[in-house]
């Protein structure tokens, strides 16, 4: 497949949320970068690592085809205050590129303001953050595509979320 994709996140991220898209991606053929604040090594709920293979900093929009925020409360409430990464954000939905999330990744989009008018799911726990957003949040779905912004609400959901996110990224002839 040959995409570039990013994957954006924080210490305290949902361990499941991380591993499962990165090999997932992965498998697809996909080139896959995670960045983070400064570049660092950061650890999920449960201790598994996330291998900065640069920072966050370094993140642009025409270096990539698309990027996901995982979940886990912590890492995307560290994440939101990075203006870089919600600089970077708001560029990939608006040149159209494939922005995905999941749990409470959707925080981010959130503080990016790229949520208004836009159905998208996430954990049950901020709804009331995408509602007052202007979102327009979908109720127990496992997966929610709304153009190029692709959500989830949980962990449980890999399967649908990650399938969605491939399939946006394969060619229609490829499939």
């Amino acid at each position: 497949m040959g995409k570039r994709v990013v994957i954006i996140t924080g210490p305290g991220f949902q361990d499941e949320e991380f591993i499962y898209p990165y090999y997932r991606l992965l498998e697809a053929g996909c080139h896959v970068e995670i960045a983070t604040k400064d570049g660092v090594i950061v650890y999920g709920k449960y201790g598994n690592p996330a291998k900065a293979t640069m920072a966050t900093t370094g993140l642009d929009a025409a270096q990539f085809d698309a990027v996901i925020v995982p979940g886990g409360f912590e890492a995307p409430d560290r994440v939101r205050l990075l203006p870089e990464v919600l600089e970077f954000l708001r560029q990939m939905d608006q040149q159209k590129k494939l922005v995905a999330a999941i749990c409470h990744g959707p925080w981010v989009l959130i503080s990016a303001g790229i949520t208004k008018g836009r159905k998208m799911t996430a954990f049950w726990s901020i709804e009331a953050d995408l509602r007052n957003s202007g979102a327009d949040y979908q109720h127990k779905v496992p997966v929610v595509i709304d153009g190029n912004i692709i959500t989830s609400p949980h962990y449980h959901n890999n399967h649908d979320f990650m399938r969605a996110v491939v399939e946006f990224l394969e060619p229609a002839s490829s499939r």
